[in-house]
């Protein structure tokens, strides 16, 4: 259990504070509610560009990084579809010196036409060295890009293609900051061994003097549904073929996702999942096997992937995927399987729980997908999975013409 304390300021920012009693560090998490799924078919890769652009310094503060070195904290980011999150971790006597850095880059960014440039050229190279140029590089890029059509989620985070970074100008990337960066799109979450009321006073300080910006999202394009299945196939320069099949399931905040969640975990829970049980080690049809769902915050994807061993064919593998979901559809699984599964969840929520980063970062990521009391919720929520909603779920997404399969094949 979380214990915490929830404000909005005036300007619209969502505070959530928590007292960890424990650690001898404060974290301080913001998380700004734009990600890949807010830009344009036509300009991606932006939500990833600004979050290198927000290091680049303010017009106050030059050098983001040495105040948090000099107050022996330490800091970074991601990116994602949904949301772009920064986070600081330092001595908590030390706390106002990451909201003193968070509420000026918040609105006093300093992008000049150099650094943008200097942005650009690392986050195309990175394209090219992670996407393009990278064994298996950009398998999960077409599987997106297969199984959805119009929803955003068709692309990654880092965008279609480099050029869409390298058209990128000073005034497209001045109109997404005061778009996105602003008090009502942002939620700050802070977990320090500090009175909560504290803490919130503190924050009222640094950030309530900000004007907002807000504006009106566009509506994101919902996804229509899959009707038929989809296949691909491709040829690359890559040691082993691959067989990836991805069918659309419900949002991160739906119930059927705790069924989802747990369905991915009988199947490849590790070495004692039913997958690598009976593909790797059993029958040796696999060198490795996964099986996952990406918790999106609108409806996202359950995904079954492997890597062929040699002698195996991919209509074996597309095969012994479609038995494992037969299994389960017709058996569910064992209570022993259902209950270990619901242990290691709750094994896992509870350890995360000790970490002060992890809480201030969940707070933050639950607040965000519209429900905080989630964050202490969710446990139950896998309790409650029985073997009859395993069956419905696969009878209902785990379906042929709600899948889309990519084959990866090694060239010859």
């Amino acid at each position: 259990m979380i214990p915490y304390n929830r404000i909005t300021l005036s300007n619209g920012l969502v505070v959530v504070v928590n007292r960890d009693r424990v650690s001898k560090l404060a974290a301080v998490n913001l998380l700004y509610k734009v990600g890949a799924r807010n830009e344009n078919p036509e300009r991606t890769g932006f939500a990833h560009l600004f979050e290198h652009l927000m290091f680049r310094g303010t017009r106050r503060v030059p050098n983001f990084d040495l105040p948090v070195q000099m107050a022996s904290g330490d800091n970074n980011a991601f990116t994602n579809n949904d949301y772009t999150d920064f986070y600081i971790t330092l001595p908590k006597d030390n706390l106002e010196t990451a909201l003193w850095l968070e509420s000026d880059r918040m609105q006093g960014l300093g992008i000049t036409p150099e650094k943008l440039e200097t942005e650009k050229r690392v986050v195309i190279e990175e394209f090219r060295q992670r996407y393009l140029n990278q064994p298996y590089g950009d398998q999960t890029m077409l599987l997106r890009d297969l199984a959805y059509k119009r929803h955003p989620y068709r692309w990654a985070t880092i965008g279609l293609t480099p050029d869409h970074i390298e058209r990128t100008s000073l005034s497209d990337v001045e109109a997404f900051y005061r778009r996105y960066y602003h008090p009502s799109n942002a939620v700050l979450s802070i977990s320090a061994d500090l009175d909560e009321e504290r803490m919130l006073t503190l924050v009222d300080n640094w950030f309530s003097s900000l004007p907002d910006r807000a504006s009106t999202p566009d509506p994101v394009p919902q996804e229509p549904r899959q009707t038929e299945a989809r296949r691909l196939e491709v040829e690359r320069d890559v040691p082993a073929t691959t067989v990836s099949v991805a069918y659309h399931m419900c949002a991160r905040t739906e119930p059927d996702f705790y069924t989802a969640d747990l369905v991915s975990d009988l199947l490849a829970g590790g070495d004692s999942g039913r997958l690598y049980t009976h593909l790797v080690k059993e029958r040796q049809l696999l060198s490795s096997v996964n099986a996952y769902v990406s918790g999106d915050v609108d409806p996202g994807l359950f995904v079954f992937t492997g890597q062929l061993l040699p002698g195996t064919a991919t209509d074996q593998v597309e095969e012994a995927f479609r038995a494992e979901i037969e299994a389960l559809r017709r058996d569910a699984a064992t209570e022993y399987e259902i209950e270990k599964v619901k242990n290691k969840f709750e094994a896992t929520t509870l350890f995360g729980e000790l970490n002060v980063m992890n809480k201030a970062m969940n707070l933050g990521f639950y607040e965000m997908l519209g429900d905080l009391t989630l964050i202490n919720r969710e446990i139950d929520r896998y309790r409650a999975v029985t073997p009859d909603d395993i069956r419905s779920f696969c009878d209902r997404i785990l379906r042929s013409e709600n899948s889309s399969t990519l084959i990866y094949r090694a060239r010859q």
